[in-house]
């Protein structure tokens, strides 16, 4: 095997950087959206071994609702790449671009075994900046493609040292080749062919047998001339190390998904659901298509699932041409690859092994898949491919007249390869870009329109995103989801008569329950959200509350394991003043999803409800157990333990209220309780500091501007306090305690009895019977009233500190006697202000759960 020089390497990865390095530009789209954003495995707070649990997406195996894919070790590079920048999307795409320039360098290695230099240089070089790679590359997804791809060709070139110099074999190569087989799978499931790749190497390469050679060897045997010559039997028992490895491999592989294959929708692959023998020719023609995508990648796009590729339903469409010649194309190169065994059959057969063996497992045609045509899954394929068109390439190139020519061809196809990845990964800036770019290759595929509409609406532009919404249940009119989209659109617009009429559609479109047959087996889980949809925009109206409760019902009846209905109902339940049944709700949500924060949160805002604050804050716990920076869970924990007065639960209550401004910089609410704290224990500079900073964020903040005018007070600081409550009486007017305090302050400090009059006289203006305001304004009319002063002194100096509220007037005799009694006998409570506590029921999109907020 050629050495790869350094100068081969720089030229690759310079190359690839050349290419990809706008990919750094881009975000997080389409599939990375679930396998990064909203996959909480890659979060440090969740256990490791989680990783080996869940699947791609970070749903548990045990799931029906899980795709099934099972590549932890992938995860487990987006769970380091979240350590170090956490949700930047720069640095993931660059740990991509360069796993593929490694992907390069090692398929160099591969080619070396085959081709020459200059050969192998070119197959490397069309590999590295071929636009079917830019799925791959380009998409975060497509990490699993790379890093499988990396193993791979590891283990193939670990395996071809395997030959000892006496033609023995080494076992060291072998077992590194079985793990590193594992590894790849690990990453993505593709990895195991490269078993297959290995044992058609040693034969057809190493062994250097051609068929008819096999053929004659086995005849030769079965009829006792002669026993298996040696090197054949080394091969066998090579051959059987490896296949063993492979049943091991597969048998883990299918204990892993629990013998279950991802429930898939006719909207994810029409033909799988299909019959006979529309399901066959349907399956049979895609290969043709993705072999025209390695041959001209002109258009791209990101979906090609529902309506993209109509169904071949008849042995006369045209279509069926382009399998046969496909097909025929491979049967000669075959043929060709099998039956002879110079050195141009042996670079063909090694190609045709990386193009069909990876591909098998996306194929349909073993079992069905949950895509149609995927580019991404051409990127181990497009090597052999490369191979073949360098090949070919050095034979054209060998032919006198035509040497030229064929580098000015190949020249000019690296030339608009690499231009076109570069172009291609732009449409991966947005999800905007890319569904609609996906829109100019495929106008009839419904999944488009609805993701473009998506994107829309992520940008709160839902006139817009109603259209492309309305569209795809033009193009696919029997689309559920499509129908669901319209009615959330339209309720966000307002319009709550179209979007229940949207969601009725998409209900009866929903298959009928039918006796004895599994309905999860013919619905995708997310459909059913239709029910929880339709009773979360109609239990609106409290009129239709149990209407509402029937459908939760409904779709927990379909699906007892539907975690979301019971997640809703619970939220329900407890509108409907029913908060043990809510406690049911939520505690059977959590016997599916015992490690779910947002439920142990939600069976807090029960327990607070059933008047259990203790058991709350049990659950608050729980739920900063699982997610140490659960925002809501920290301030209303905190909230719990200040409201409880306790004060040994006062240093933790500040610790979580610190941890909350940490992740809510911007929320007033968090300071101004870090400053009723400090005021209960009576740190009056650090109160006013958070007072201060809670104000600044907030101006107008009603308990904030009190409570600060309140610590001046009690500080002996009640000239301060007064621009403080002038501040607070211009937001809010109508502040009954701000204006009482402002006239005790003008009564007492300032002696201004005007001022203080106004104040109480506005009181009662707003509230006739509010008896602190009569009380204080008794006072201020005795002071105009009075002409004893002497009487007035003496009560003075007997209750001073009563003077606020005037106890001590019973020393009149006067009409005036009656205010007085009314003034000692009412009681002023402490004037302190603090966020009223109620529940709000917070909705997500999607299959987020529902969370109920405590402020």
């Amino acid at each position: 095997m050629a050495v790869v020089s350094w100068k081969e390497i720089c030229l690759l990865t310079g190359l690839v950087v050349g290419c990809y390095w706008n990919s750094l530009f881009c975000g997080f789209v389409f599939d990375d959206v679930s396998a990064i954003l909203d996959n909480k495995d890659l979060r440090p707070t969740t256990p490791l071994k989680n990783l080996f649990l869940n699947d791609f997406w970070g749903t548990p195996m045990s799931e029906e609702r899980s795709h099934k894919s099972y590549r932890p070790l992938t995860v487990l590079t987006f769970r380091l790449n979240y350590l170090f920048s956490e949700l930047s999307s720069s640095s993931y795409h660059l740990l991509n671009v360069v796993l593929h320039a490694v992907v390069c360098v090692l398929f160099l290695h591969f080619c070396r075994l085959l081709l020459d230099r200059s050969t192998s240089l070119i197959a490397a070089l069309l590999f590295a900046v071929h636009p079917i790679h830019t799925e791959a590359v380009t998409g975060v997804v497509g990490r699993a493609e790379l890093l499988s791809s990396i193993f791979l060709l590891a283990a193939f070139l670990a395996y071809t040292k395997s030959k000892g110099a006496d033609h023995s074999i080494v076992w060291t190569p072998i077992i590194s080749t079985v793990f590193l087989v594992a590894v790849a799978t690990l990453c993505k499931e593709q990895g195991i062919t490269v078993i297959g790749i290995c044992c058609i190497y040693e034969v057809f390469v190493a062994q250097g047998f051609t068929l008819p050679m096999l053929i004659d060897t086995l005849l030769q045997v079965l009829r006792g001339k002669d026993g298996f010559p040696y090197a054949v039997l080394q091969t066998l028992l090579k051959l059987i190390v490896l296949i063993i490895s492979t049943l091991l491999l597969v048998i883990v592989r299918v204990q892993v998904i629990q013998s279950q294959l991802p429930v898939f929708t006719r909207f994810d692959n029409p033909a799988a659901v299909s019959s006979t023998p529309t399901r066959q020719l349907t399956f049979n023609y895609l290969l043709p298509v993705n072999a025209w995508l390695l041959l001209n990648p002109s258009e791209l796009c990101c979906d090609w699932t529902m309506g993209t590729i109509p169904l071949v339903e008849s042995l006369l469409d045209p279509r069926n041409l382009a399998t046969v010649v496909f097909y025929a194309m491979l049967s000669l190169l075959a043929y060709h690859s099998l039956w002879y065994g110079h050195s141009s059959s042996k670079i063909v057969m090694m190609a045709l092994s990386l193009i069909v063996l990876p591909f098998i497992p996306a194929s349909n045609l073993l079992f069905p898949v949950g895509f149609v045509v995927a580019e991404r899954v051409l990127y181990v394929p497009s090597m052999g491919f490369c191979v073949l068109v360098a090949h070919g390439f050095k034979l054209l190139s060998q032919r006198g007249g035509l040497k030229k020519t064929s580098w000015l061809l190949m020249g000019v196809l690296l030339t608009t390869h690499a231009v076109k990845t570069f172009n291609r990964n732009w449409d991966w800036e947005s999800e905007y870009m890319l569904f609609t770019s996906a829109l100019k290759v495929n106008r009839n595929n419904a999944k488009l329109w609805n993701n473009v509409g998506h994107a829309l609406e992520n940008q709160n532009s839902y006139e817009r995103a109603l259209r492309y919404f309305l569209q795809a249940t033009r193009v696919q009119p029997d689309d559920i989801g499509a129908h669901m989209n319209v009615g959330r659109t339209y309720k966000n617009l307002n319009k709550s008569r179209e979007a229940e009429d949207a969601y009725l559609i998409a209900k009866s479109l929903m298959p009928q329950i039918i006796p004895g047959k599994k309905y999860a087996t013919r619905v995708a889980p997310n459909h059913l959200n239709v029910y929880i949809n339709l009773a979360n925009l109609i239990r609106a109206n409290d009129s239709r509350l149990e209407e509402a409760d029937q459908l939760y019902r409904q779709a927990i009846s379909m699906r007892p394991d539907f975690k979301q209905a019971y997640i809703s109902r619970g939220e329900l339940l407890l509108k409907m003043n029913k908060p043990s049944e809510a406690k049911d709700a939520y505690l059977r949500a959590l016997e599916l999803d015992h490690t779910n924060a947002d439920l142990w949160y939600n069976l807090a805002i029960v327990n607070i409800e059933m008047k259990d604050p203790s058991e709350a804050l049990r659950n608050f716990n729980r739920a900063l157990d699982l997610n140490p920076r659960h925002k809501l869970a920290l301030f209303n924990s905190a909230l719990l333990m200040q409201e409880s007065g306790e004060a040994k639960f006062r240093p933790e209550a500040n610790r979580r209220f610190l941890t909350y401004v940490k992740e809510e910089p911007d929320d007033a609410n968090g300071y101004f309780n870090l400053g009723m704290l400090a005021m209960d224990a009576n740190k009056n500079e650090e109160a006013e500091r958070w007072m201060r900073e809670a104000i600044r964020l907030q101006p107008g903040f009603r308990s904030a501007l009190f409570n600060l005018a309140l610590l001046y007070s009690q500080s002996q600081r009640e000239l301060d306090a007064l621009p403080v409550l002038e501040e607070l009486l211009r937001y809010h007017p109508e502040h009954v305690k701000g204006l009482i305090l402002k006239g005790d302050i003008l009564m007492n400090h300032r002696k201004d009895t005007r001022g203080a009059k106004a104040c109480f006289e506005r009181i009662l203006n707003m509230d006739p019977s509010n008896v602190q305001a009569l009380d204080y304004a008794c006072f201020v009319e005795l002071l105009f009233d009075c002409f004893v002063s002497f009487i007035y002194c003496v009560v003075y100096l007997l209750f001073p500190h009563r003077t606020k509220f005037l106890t001590g007037m019973h020393c009149f005799k006067s009409a005036t006697d009656r205010s007085a009694q009314r003034c000692m006998k009412s009681k002023t409570p402490r004037l302190r202000s603090a966020p009223t506590k109620t529940v709000q029921n917070v909705f997500l999109n999607g299959n987020g759960d529902a969370l109920n907020t405590l402020f």
